[in-house]
């Protein structure tokens, strides 16, 4: 459709955007919205660094590679939006570190592996959002134990075994909060 990019004056292709690993050094940020746009490359582990980190949105760029375990280290995050790229391997256990989340959406990636049942462990978490990628083996019954859950969405993946009785008896004890202003334009979540 579009031909031959376009070249720099030295006759270089231009660069497409990268996330820069001295972002990590931003020790006090409390959020991070870059979601939107057409970065490209992985996701620097050194974002495991931005532990005043609430809100972290990367979802509808163009990012590769799997998702660093140092995201585990997160523990003040509330918000994780990933969805809408090209990430790959499995969701890392260390993920059911992030007890204070509420929002996870890796939906619509190339993820694959079982979904981690340390994510039942996240008991504030209501909206988990997994679908549109290549999980495996069964849904775990720790989910189950999200019991602030209002909205959880597995569909388009390759999941099999029975639908854990666990996730019929849910009867989230809250409504949801607001979404963080800086993610709202995420289109990345189902309504």
């Amino acid at each position: 459709a579009g031909g031959p990019r376009p070249r720099t004056a030295r006759g270089q292709r231009p660069r497409r955007p990268l996330i820069p690993t001295q972002l990590g050094n931003l020790t006090l940020l409390p959020a991070l919205s870059l979601g939107g746009n057409q970065l490209t490359g992985t996701i620097p582990t050194q974002l495991g660094n931005l532990t005043m980190l609430t809100s972290l949105s990367l979802d509808n760029n163009q990012l590769t590679g799997p998702i660093p375990t140092q995201l585990g280290d997160l523990t003040a995050l509330t918000w994780l939006a990933l969805a809408g790229n090209q990430l790959t391997g499995s969701i890392p256990t260390q993920l059911g570190n992030l007890t204070a989340l509420t929002w996870l959406a890796l939906a619509n990636n190339q993820l694959t592996g079982s979904i981690p049942t340390q994510l039942g462990n996240l008991g504030k978490l209501y909206r988990l959002h997994l679908a549109g990628n290549q999980l495996t083996g069964s849904i775990p019954t720790q989910l189950g134990s999200l019991t602030a859950l209002t909205r959880l969405a597995l569909h388009t993946n390759q999941l099999t075994g029975s639908i854990p009785t666990q996730l019929g008896q849910l009867s989230p004890r809250r409504p949801p909060q607001p979404m963080p202003s800086s993610c709202r334009r995420s289109s990345s979540m189902p309504k």
